[in-house]
């Protein structure tokens, strides 16, 4: 072969390769397009803000009678590379996750596996014995009273999204440590994302496979979608991924993305187009044995001890908006927002996936369900609710240097494993963790405010400083004793 022959070869093999490019990226366009009309026009006009190719975004998808009647992505996935959102992107889904945890647990259930009913010793042998029983139910309804690992996890200087890693089986001594739960079990609502992690080991330990395999063989594959599953290896390389940012405070983003094993309160991957498959499964289930009762079993509200009932069934919210009955959940982990909206009796749906930490996913599904809905709504639909303002604390008051002396050393807490070192640099109590200095606010000799967290300083009876206890949100009551 001369060179003018080699020439021509070369010429028509990278002819082809552009071909073979552009038809690629036509169907990619193609499968985004949907029908423009006012009403998605106005929806566009939501998203404005991030649809830019120098900023993160978001994907949408609004369903109707089991089809998708409008997707598209917007902003950018991945802004190393510049690749767009789509309907395909596969981005993480935060505490929506539970859903398909409860699903797990609910045919696990039906296989005769377990019990909702079952006290969670049983599953977990080494599981402390507290005032009262703790069952699935209770971790499925938030009814537990069990401490929040995220703030156990930021107390030990550990933050979700730092870059010290925990693994499962730390979570769970660290969760067996608790000398006290925040109530007693069934007595209140606290929503607790310990108890999906928990539910997520016991999915493994009971079917003696990984929870992730599980949820694949029973869920994900049933239903087809195969582009999603449970993130449990921080290595695994994800096709089409969106990855997470947060905006920096002198503008643009930083790169925000978890790097754990521990899966169950969040952890599952998926796109819009996925999530219409298990959307539509709520009318027509397929996984089980198939019928209307494991749906059934997945809507049903928890009860108190009282017997109130509570607007959570199995890793869902359920509602009302506008009058309408609803079935929801957001979802939010280091660098990703997301919302799922479910409008039952119209066969109506939103999902945003996001991979911007500050992105209020749920605000705008919202306001497209105004749109879509608005001529359905029985009543005016009720603003969001607020979230509850903190605890009041007194008015700060002032400690000489010499009144700090005494509350200066080491304090060491068995539940948390780990031991605080307090200072005084500047008139200042100065609480020292790994790599961390945090100031104290005094509120009294006992009492002293750290972010909205409280500590209070017991004395023998010589009124010498034995330890102090700490109060720390969704965390009650976490003793720590002065080391001498």
């Amino acid at each position: 072969m001369d060179n003018k022959q080699k020439l021509f070869v070369r010429l028509v093999f990278c002819l082809s390769i552009a071909l073979i490019f552009g038809v690629a990226a036509q169907k990619a366009v193609c499968i985004q397009a949907y029908t423009h009309t006012d009403l998605t026009d106005k929806v566009d006009e939501m998203f404005k803000e991030w649809n830019r190719n120098d900023s993160p975004g978001a994907a949408l998808g609004i369903f109707k009678d089991g089809r998708i009647i409008y997707a598209r992505g917007y902003g950018i996935a991945s802004l190393e590379y510049a690749i767009p959102w789509t309907p395909q992107t596969v981005s993480r889904t935060g505490s929506i996750s539970k859903q398909f945890i409860a699903m797990c647990i609910a045919i696990l259930a039906e296989q005769g596996k377990l019990s909702l009913d079952d006290d969670i010793r049983k599953h977990l042998p080494d599981w402390p014995v507290y005032d009262g029983t703790i069952t699935l139910k209770h971790l499925l309804h938030h009814t537990s009273g069990v401490r929040e690992y995220l703030t156990l996890v930021e107390l030990m200087g550990k933050p979700e999204g730092s870059g010290y890693v925990y693994t499962p089986n730390e979570l769970v001594k660290t969760l067996s440590r608790q000398k006290e739960l925040n109530f007693k079990p069934g007595e209140k609502y606290s929503y607790s994302n310990s108890g999906y992690f928990l539910l997520s080991e016991i999915i493994s330990r009971v079917s003696g496979i990984k929870t992730s395999a599980f949820a694949k063989k029973y869920v994900f594959d049933p239903l087809g979608m195969k582009n999603t599953h449970f993130h449990d290896d921080p290595n695994m390389i994800v096709k089409n991924r969106a990855y997470g940012y947060s905006p920096k405070k002198e503008g643009g983003f930083r790169l925000d993305i978890l790097r754990l094993k521990v899966i169950g309160d969040l952890g599952v991957f998926t796109s819009i187009e996925d999530f219409l498959k298990w959307d539509q499964n709520f009318y027509d289930n397929k996984l089980g044995k198939g019928t209307q009762s494991l749906i059934d079993v997945m809507l049903t509200l928890g009860k108190l001890k009282n017997g109130e009932e509570i607007p959570y069934a199995l890793g869902l919210n359920i509602s009302q908006y506008g009058g309408l009955r609803t079935i929801s959940h957001g979802g939010s982990a280091v660098g990703y927002q997301a919302q799922y909206m479910h409008f039952p009796d119209q066969r109506f749906s939103v999902v945003i996936l996001s991979n911007l930490s500050t992105f209020d996913t749920g605000r705008i599904a919202r306001k497209i369900a105004d749109l879509y809905l608005e001529d359905q709504f029985t009543e005016p639909p009720a603003p969001r609710r607020r979230r509850r303002s903190p605890e009041e604390r007194p008015e700060p008051t002032t400690l000489s240097s010499s009144q700090l002396q005494e509350y200066i050393g080491k304090y060491y807490s068995e539940e948390l494993d780990i031991t605080y070192t307090f200072e005084v640099k500047n008139n200042d109590l100065i609480l020292e963790l790994r790599e961390t200095s945090s100031i104290l606010t005094p509120y009294s000799t006992e009492t002293f405010g750290w972010r909205w967290r409280n500590l209070h300083f017991t004395r023998d009876k010589d009124k010498r400083i034995t330890g102090f206890v700490l109060q720390a949100g969704r965390v009650k009551n976490i003793k720590f004793q002065k080391l001498r």
